[in-house]
């Protein structure tokens, strides 16, 4: 009786082990589909970014709550920093993402290249003197990261940087099928909605000059009203015109208006903030959008883009010297009344800009002046 007393008992003990073992099994299969469908949740969100800055900031803003991670960077491959002056220029502020970094070659995100090699992910103990250009600001007790390489056709755009608090989180050891997944996402969508921005800013820039053209320029004039009427700052528009500019191209050529065109573009832009905006309005005509000046303040700028132009000869044809000169008005917007309409607000500023213009060239040309 003894005997079988201790056999049900053992019985009773391995069908509570049993019982255990399923229901961790249960909880960690229900774990696991619980990952399961935030990722495909995350992935879903990633296929639906429409812009840069919305694929950005979901990756930084998801991501270490899917994935149970302590940080996130995302080193970019930008040669020349086309896709940090583009994005710039389409309005984005890099200071809010601290998490996205940019390098000039591919070869400064750490991978081994030799030969044509295709990167793979790498998983390591965390290694500050390894790791400083993946995690510039890495938070405390960082312990173990992954550098997942982000390759459309063989060609490498960047790394998704992962770090973890916990040291056996990335280790050589693991396997890398969904990391290098993850990537491979990222990837698509990244080139997606480059090629999809850099689209955009060739359509809202002037082919010659590069600067923006009158559909970007009347777009981001309503928009910087709007902003202006909200934080109560002043706001000024420059009309700019190349004096004499037909004479330019009938005695030099049309190549050589060309040339004259994009100097002057040059010198103006040389002048301006980044946050202020240079845009062609067509012909030899250019208009400035001043953010946070007074007309004072505005005029000061006209008077250097007009000395920057009139003060250095332009080297035209097999080696010229031409002189050139612009005129400009000024104009500030002063109405700040919100049951006004921006659309007429705006073209009432670049009108007003337009008639100080005229009285510049009535009155010379080479001039300032000032509406009012």
């Amino acid at each position: 009786m003894h005997e079988r007393g201790a056999s049900v008992r053992e019985l009773i003990a391995e069908n509570e082990a049993l019982r255990r073992q399923l229901s961790s099994l249960i909880d960690q299969a229900e774990s696991n589909h619980a990952i399961m469908m935030r990722h495909q949740a995350f992935d879903l969100e990633l296929v639906g970014a429409g812009s840069f800055r919305e694929l950005v900031e979901t990756i930084f803003r998801q991501l270490p709550i899917v994935s149970s991670l302590d940080i996130v960077t995302l080193s970019l491959v930008d040669t020349g920093a086309d896709i940090y002056t583009v994005m710039h220029k389409l309005g984005m502020d890099f200071e809010t993402l601290p998490g996205l970094l940019f390098c000039e070659y591919p070869d400064a995100l750490g991978y081994d290249l030799a030969g044509g090699a295709t990167p793979k992910p790498a998983l390591s103990l965390y290694n500050p003197a390894l790791h400083n250009m993946a995690f510039p600001q890495p938070p405390a007790g960082l312990a173990s990261v992954a550098l997942v390489p982000l390759l459309r056709n063989k060609r490498l755009l960047g790394s998704l940087n992962l770090g973890s608090r916990d040291p056996s989180r990335f280790t050589p050891i693991l396997g890398t099928d969904f990391v290098e997944h993850m990537g491979s996402i990222i990837a698509i969508c990244l080139e997606n909605v480059i090629s999809n921005e850099m689209l955009k800013y060739i359509g809202l820039t002037d082919a010659l000059t590069g600067v923006y053209n009158r559909r970007y320029m009347d777009r981001r004039l309503g928009e910087e009203i709007a902003r202006a009427r909200r934080q109560a700052y002043r706001l000024s528009c420059m009309y700019i015109d190349v004096d004499h500019f037909k004479q330019v191209n009938d005695t030099w050529g049309h190549q050589s208006g060309d040339d004259v065109l994009r100097e002057v573009a040059a010198r103006i832009k040389a002048e301006l903030r980044i946050s202020d905006a240079l845009g062609r309005f067509g012909g030899e005509e250019f208009v400035v959008v001043l953010i946070d000046a007074d007309l004072d303040n505005a005029s000061l700028v006209a008077q250097r883009i007009r000395a920057s132009v009139a003060d250095q000869p332009f080297v035209v044809g097999e080696g010229q010297m031409l002189s050139v000169s612009v005129s400009i008005g000024v104009a500030t917007l002063d109405d700040f009344e919100r049951d006004h309409p921006i659309e007429g607000v705006a073209q009432q500023l670049v009108a007003q800009a337009d008639q100080a213009l005229y009285a510049a060239k009535v009155n010379g040309r080479n001039r300032v002046v000032a509406y009012g």
